[in-house]
């Protein structure tokens, strides 16, 4: 992401898909829910108190929300001009680290709530001894479709403040009126975040915005096009409640994942046992996509769901036959650390964190930065 965020503009093959569709920058937020999964699997193996381990996982997980909140929902938004705070007013509630505080919260409530404590002795005994969790993935993508395809979408409008001051807001008007549809304008994942959240609080700068019909520089941001629809400034947020269902059920999968190296010794069969489900999630995913459930990262549409898990799987199938069965861990002792503190470095470089240190701190005039010094603002 931090690639992304800095050379998107120039390689479009890692920048997010600008609606339907499927880049490398689309893989890297169900590849971290899907380890989450991964880890809370061997994290929860045997657990002494499992009222404990719930308080624990809850305040973890309150932590997560709260630092996901102030990174994103607004604080950081002046750093050129060193004018920092948030306009409660339009708070953005959701965003990322809020999305993978309640992944992992559903996730962990699971693992330590549902599951049989018998030791599994057999491949049927061990999707037996889960499937109270099976359960809840079901459920989860049955809401998801439920309300994605048979919420009704009324016509809406937003407002775009204008440059002045005293001039009023444009006000656009955004007609619907249907069910089911997937476009950036009418889906019911925008509508539930617009209702419950309020539509001034959803993230600023859609996606969507990036597509031909919104940007004359498509798929890069750019002025928009003379016949523009009305819904290209509209706000939408890429991390919204709906949307969030399904990152749950990417968690959930990798939970099962986590289960194989608690259940299975032998690398075959482990290698196995990812190989297979891995395999026919990314069928599912690309026919369903053939049939019009576009693969879409913003929706986090179920096909979306089962190609970026499904591709999750046989990368992580692929790092263990190379790393511990083959025994060529040196070549990734890199990665390895910064594994261990992705969150911090997605803090510093992704959330301005480390932009803020870079220019808050000055001699006399704001110019005088530590990046004025280095010359590089200069």
């Amino acid at each position: 992401m931090i690639l992304v965020d800095y050379a998107g503009g120039t390689v479009p093959a890692i920048n997010h898909s600008p609606w339907n569709g499927l880049t490398l920058a689309d893989l890297v937020m169900p590849f971290f829910l899907f380890i989450v999964g991964v880890s809370l699997g061997l994290t929860y193996k045997k657990i002494s108190c499992k009222a404990f381990a719930a308080r624990k996982a809850i305040f973890r997980a309150l932590k997560l929300l709260l630092l996901g909140l102030f990174l994103q929902g607004g604080f950081l938004h002046g750093l050129n001009d060193l004018t920092y705070g948030v306009n409660v007013e339009r708070m953005r509630w959701m965003g990322i680290l809020q999305r993978i505080a309640i992944a992992y919260l559903v996730g962990a409530l699971c693992e330590i709530w549902l599951k049989d404590d018998g030791r599994a002795s057999s491949n049927s005994y061990v999707l037996r001894k889960y499937q109270f969790q099976w359960v809840v993935a079901l459920v989860l993508v049955i809401i998801y479709l439920s309300l994605s395809y048979g919420l009704y979408v009324p016509d809406w409008e937003y407002q775009v403040p204008v440059e002045a001051s005293s001039s009023p807001p444009k006000i656009f008007a955004v007609k619907c009126g249907v069910r089911g549809d997937t476009g950036p304008a009418c889906n019911a994942v925008g509508l539930i975040d617009r209702t419950v959240m309020g539509i001034q609080h959803l993230y600023g700068k859609p996606i969507y915005a990036r597509t031909k019909l919104c940007s004359i520089n498509s798929p890069d941001y750019g002025p928009l096009p003379p016949d523009a629809p009305s819904w290209c400034q509209a706000p939408f947020d890429p991390e919204g409640l709906l949307s969030s269902v399904m990152a749950m059920v990417t968690c959930l999968i990798g939970l099962h994942y986590g289960h194989i190296i608690v259940h299975f010794q032998d690398h075959r069969d482990r290698i196995l046992h990812w190989m297979i489900p891995s395999t026919c999630l990314i069928v599912l995913g690309l026919t369903l996509d053939f049939l019009g459930m576009h693969v879409n990262k913003a929706l986090y549409t179920f096909s979306y769901m089962c190609v970026s898990a499904g591709a999750a799987g046989i990368l992580f199938a692929g790092i263990y036959l190379l790393v511990d069965a083959s025994g060529y861990g040196r070549m990734t002792l890199a990665l390895k650390w910064m594994g261990m503190h992705a969150l911090i470095i997605y803090i510093l470089a992704a959330c301005n964190i480390l932009p803020v240190v870079l220019q808050g701190f000055y001699w006399k005039q704001p110019q005088n930065n530590i990046l004025g010094l280095i010359g590089i603002g200069r």
